[in-house]
């Protein structure tokens, strides 16, 4: 599955660099026929499910293969704009309001904020 291998790929870039991981994000999990409504898995099933065991990450949740995202983030106007009590800003409000608690349970570094301060007697 090259989807997965890339995605693999991707968080063991951003581990070694340092860059904090707060979970999985399966983005085009499934496709829903707009026509019939079908449900297919175009690019496998659960692949973010097993990837967030595998490295012991949180699975936020799984995003469809949707026209409608792409046309609205588009125009300016992302799902949840456009369409904020539908479906899939639902999905994305759930997966948000994961990301807030992550982010808030975090420990604060302000190293980085403020300069080294040194006092010596000789200065």
């Amino acid at each position: 599955d090259i989807a997965l291998i890339d995605a693999q790929r991707g968080l063991k870039m951003f581990e070694k660099v340092g860059v904090p991981i707060l979970g999985i994000v399966e983005n085009m999990a499934v496709h829903v026929c707009s026509n019939c409504g079908h449900v297919e898995h175009i690019f496998g099933a659960d692949g973010g499910k097993k990837m967030a065991a595998e490295f012991n990450m949180d699975y936020l949740g799984a995003l469809p293969l949707n026209m409608g995202i792409r046309v609205q983030a588009d125009s300016g106007a992302p799902t949840v704009v456009s369409e904020p009590d539908g479906e899939i800003a639902g999905l994305y409000k759930a997966m948000a309001r994961q990301l807030a608690v992550k982010i808030a349970q975090r420990a604060k570094d302000f190293s980085a904020k403020f300069p080294t301060i040194t006092v010596s007697k000789n200065t």
